[in-house]
């Protein structure tokens, strides 16, 4: 029927998507990843022009004593330049650029001893200060929220304790120092701004589009809940109701022989309501048939699985109905498996001994509680169990934290 055909699509496409670690964690996170890029693509590029900056004004640079210059040089736009890759390339951006603003404090630590007895030449900002605020854009990229906070407002901090230390603490210094650390304290906290402002907006679009998507999934599945009711209703009153009318009315033999056939034609249809599939004609097939066709059916569904089979040569052909009736009901057992259980541990074998036939399902998945599931899901009661008993043949299931079994089993009548 149109719900239940609904549902089936819905279970064939599940089954072919790929159930990864990367594809699952990337479901929620659209659009916070594609914001994180864009952050580290202009973090990377405005880094490459105040870099430049720096790395010229710093190669002219008297500040330091000999030996530390080059250091401190190599130290800073080393790990620069390492964090500018990063970005550009977008692979280990948070490792790089958390690299830099370590090293870059440290760089400023280490500022007062590698200019001790060198006296300023000026009143303007060493090379030193130059990157200053690149280290505030490396700790939005690197570190959590309250981190970046602190790094914010502590480096520009230190900025001017290490240069006031340079200069001896000269008075005719501490209005330059003061102007220098205010700007870059407003500077960096806009940075710091902007990037929580996006951050932010990218998560508040990823959770509405994810509510959205969950309020749809529960309507549909409403309306396929009520679909396949509608539809089960109408089968229970056309063909049911008429079998047990024609039951409680047979008064011959040949009238309960019709009553009976009535009622096996009623559960096989009821067992394939999903299906919309016809009992067909009742042409026998051997044991190797019925395995490839639960093979190809597992295809369809988006798994290869191998079957096992331990097939008796002296065994009796299978009827056509009843082997149809075995596929579909594996096939269904199958979807289950793929569905609840990922795949884990997928397999299917088929045995025959004599005129016996089991079809057997197993995976590793969780396990579950049968007598939860409610009454109006018919993937196991009917799919499975009705459908086999349809055609005189019995199913079984056994499920627990290390997997379930669904052993489908039919026996030919003795004559």
């Amino acid at each position: 029927m149109a719900g239940d055909g609904q549902t089936a699509v819905l279970d064939t496409a599940w089954a072919q998507i790929p159930h990864s670690p990367q594809a699952t964690a990337g479901i929620g996170s659209f659009t916070r990843s594609r914001v994180e890029r864009i952050i580290s693509l202009a973090a990377g590029l405005g880094s490459v022009i105040v870099g430049l900056q720096a790395f010229v004004t710093a190669l002219g640079s008297t500040d330091e004593r000999p030996g530390w210059h080059e250091a401190l040089m190599i130290a800073v736009f080393g790990s620069l330049a390492v964090m500018i890759l990063a970005c550009l390339i977008g692979r280990g951006v948070r490792i790089a650029a958390g690299g830099f603003a370590l090293i870059y404090v440290l760089a400023l630590i280490a500022w007062p001893i590698a200019t001790a007895g060198v006296p300023p030449p000026s009143l303007e900002e060493p090379w030193i200060w130059l990157p200053l605020n690149l280290a505030t854009l490396a700790a939005v990229l690197a570190f959590p929220f309250p981190l970046q906070i602190v790094w914010t407002a502590v480096t520009p901090v230190l900025f001017g304790i290490v240069r006031l230390v340079q200069v001896g603490f000269v008075q005719e210094y501490w209005l330059v120092v003061g102007l220098d650390v205010s700007f870059t304290l407003i500077l960096g906290g806009v940075i710091l701004t902007l990037g929580w402002l996006f951050r932010s907006m990218a998560v508040n679009v990823d959770e509405t589009r994810a509510r959205a998507v969950a309020s749809y999934a529960k309507a549909a599945a409403a309306d396929a809940a009520e679909q396949e009711r509608v539809s089960v209703a109408a089968l229970m009153h056309d063909s049911v109701l008429a079998a047990l009318i024609a039951a409680e009315r047979a008064s011959t033999p040949r009238e309960r022989t019709l009553a009976a056939t009535m009622a096996r034609e009623a559960l096989t249809r009821l067992a394939n309501t999903e299906q919309d599939a016809h009992e067909g004609t009742d042409e026998p097939w051997d044991a190797a048939t019925l395995a490839v066709e639960i093979a190809d059916a597992a295809s369809e569904l988006g798994v290869d699985v191998d079957v096992q089979r331990d097939l008796d040569p002296q065994s009796s052909p299978i009827p056509g109905r009843v082997a149809r009736a075995l596929t579909l009901a594996a096939t269904q057992a199958v979807a289950n498996a793929l569905q609840h259980a990922g795949g884990a541990g997928l397999g299917v074998a088929v045995t025959t001994v004599g005129g016996r036939v089991r079809v057997e399902v197993h995976d590793a998945g969780e396990g579950f509680d049968l007598d939860a599931v409610p009454d109006d899901r018919l993937g196991i009661r009917a799919s499975i169990v009705a459908r086999v008993a349809a055609v005189g043949g019995k199913a079984d299931l056994e499920t627990g934290p290390h997997g379930t079994v669904v052993r489908l089993d039919w026996q030919e009548p003795l004559t």
